[in-house]
């Protein structure tokens, strides 16, 4: 009888993918190098081809490719049996992949972290920084087991509303605007934009175009904390969440932006697949946070 592929095979054939490395996956998983290369290996003979190319760092190959979305499917799935199993027997465990926005991950999640080991104290939550339009990808591949998203429309059912978020200009505190109530974003014209490349692209296109004024970036700066240092060294100013406060050194300011944009945060599973007992425990203790909204 021929050999059958197994979960041992596939998650380490996951872990590489992401990780780039055996060494890394190993790691990820808590087990030795060799024990990765080992279940590769068995993987590649069942399958009668490589499924990743040994480079640096290490990638799928075209057939590892094909493989990955299912091998996370089943992975998840098995992931999920267990997790209504230990339900059933009163407790959550296991670990849940989180995505969520730069911003999100430093101004909201430290609370919801702490809310989550409170209720589930036996459950990990892992938590990945991914840019706006990377999270629904991730999260439909089955790359993450839940995400915030931002502006979904339409949210799955049983999502669950985090609130909006409206978009502030970032200042040096000695700047002539910071200390007012409110910037109108026409008078950001005179002064260097730097433009974050993290996903509010749209959100200040978008305010710019409803104040009637100039959007012309002088710099385009994807790191987060790279354009917050710039304007703290006088480069230049920016627009970027409110969730951003967190992040930033004490002689810079946040200050709301008109006419007003924000985005709205939305927790949720994925879309097309069940979700896991965990990702609904996850939801569940934040509903119950809120007031059961």
């Amino acid at each position: 009888m021929p050999a059958e592929v197994n979960l041992a095979q596939l998650r380490a054939l996951i872990a590489v993918a992401d990780a780039g490395g055996f060494g890394a996956a190993a790691a990820e998983l808590g087990i030795s190098q060799s024990a990765v290369s080992h279940a590769v290996a068995a993987l590649e003979r069942t399958l009668g081809a490589p499924v990743l190319l040994r480079s640096s760092p290490a990638r799928p190959t075209p057939l590892g490719e094909q493989i990955l979305p299912h091998a996370r499917t089943a992975v998840a799935s098995a992931a999920a049996v267990s997790a209504i199993a230990t339900r059933h027997s009163g407790g959550l465990t296991g670990t849940v992949r989180l995505a969520a926005p730069t911003t999100v991950c430093q101004g909201l999640l430290p609370a919801l972290l702490h809310d989550w080991r409170a209720a589930h104290p036996r459950l990990t939550v892992r938590v990945f920084e991914g840019e706006d339009d990377e999270l629904p990808v991730w999260l439909e591949a089955s790359t993450v087991d839940a995400a915030v998203l931002v502006d979904a429309d339409p949210a799955p059912p049983g999502a669950v509303g985090l609130g909006a978020d409206s978009m502030h200009a970032l200042l040096r505190r000695d700047h002539p605007l910071a200390g007012e109530a409110t910037v109108d974003v026409a008078d950001l014209e005179d002064d260097d934009f730097l433009l974050s490349e993290g996903g509010c692209e749209r959100h200040i296109r978008e305010s710019y175009r409803r104040a009637g004024a100039r959007f012309a970036p002088r710099h385009r700066i994807r790191d987060l904390n790279t354009l917050i240092g710039m304007v703290h060294a006088g480069v230049g100013v920016s627009v970027m969440p409110a969730l951003a406060l967190t992040m930033l050194p004490a002689d810079c300011v946040l200050v709301p932006i008109r006419p007003a944009v924000h985005r709205t945060l939305t927790l949720t599973g994925p879309a097309t697949r069940p979700w896991s007992p965990a990702v609904t425990g996850l939801l569940a203790a934040v509903r119950c946070r809120d007031g059961g909204r």
